[in-house]
């Protein structure tokens, strides 16, 4: 039986994710995304869908070269709060915070930001990774993939481009599209990537196939607008 709150989060998720894609696909950028925060009273499943979809809730400011909304910069600060990683936290859950948290440092609006609180976290995990689990673990942090992204992740990400290349196409094959969607983002900023891959074409196949999945579509347009060197 599907876990009724999985499920409305999972909704909220896909909202949220839709919301950043009309604004990545032209919108108004000055427009806030994270609105609203929650239904009246369920303010808790709004913050709980902006801490899944990580920084990326900034990413429309991001593209296109101007400062985010004041109001999504107040929602990812209140979720960075709220859910901070827990003391096992798995390492992307680390890293996806860590994310976030840079985020609102690098604007210069958060209270709660500090240099020590954005100090990197390791990536011995993800350095040892066979080539199928790295591919997994890059698409859960696609939202890490942004202009001038220079990080433990994508230094390591850097150093495999063949990999992930071969993680891009297993994910399409097995149709996993939301993993080849991340994939392929990571795949747009990085060099060495061999050209047999196809990247431009792939990246319209995994959003013609998988666009009904708005995460999907928001890490494809991500991967053409960083290919492209274009702002938004």
């Amino acid at each position: 039986m599907e876990n009724p709150d999985a499920s409305r989060l999972t909704g909220a998720v896909q909202e949220l994710a839709s919301q950043v894609v009309s604004a990545l696909s032209g919108g108004d950028h000055s427009e806030a995304v994270c609105r609203p925060a929650g239904a009246p009273g369920d303010e808790g499943l709004g913050l709980a869908a902006i801490r899944v979809l990580g920084a990326d809730v900034l990413l429309p400011g991001v593209m296109s070269g101007r400062t985010p909304n004041a109001e999504d910069l107040a929602a990812l600060e209140k979720a960075v709060v709220t859910f901070p990683p827990a003391p096992d936290a798995a390492p992307t859950s680390v890293w996806s915070h860590w994310a976030m948290t840079r985020a609102l440092l690098e604007q210069g609006t958060s209270a709660v930001a500090s240099s020590a609180q954005v100090q990197e976290p390791d990536t011995v995990w993800l350095d040892r990774a066979p080539w199928q689990l790295l591919t997994h673990q890059l698409a859960v942090l696609g939202a890490l993939c942004v202009p001038g992204t220079d990080c433990g992740v994508a230094r390591a990400a850097r150093h495999r481009p063949v990999d992930v290349a071969r993680g891009f196409v297993r994910a399409v094959r097995r149709r996993d599209w939301l993993q080849a969607a991340g994939a392929g983002r990571w795949l747009a900023v990085l060099d060495g990537v061999p050209t047999t891959l196809g990247l431009d074409a792939g990246l319209e196949f995994v959003s013609f196939m998988g666009g009904t999945d708005p995460r999907v579509t928001l890490h494809v347009r991500a991967a053409q607008l960083l290919r492209a060197g274009t702002r938004v």
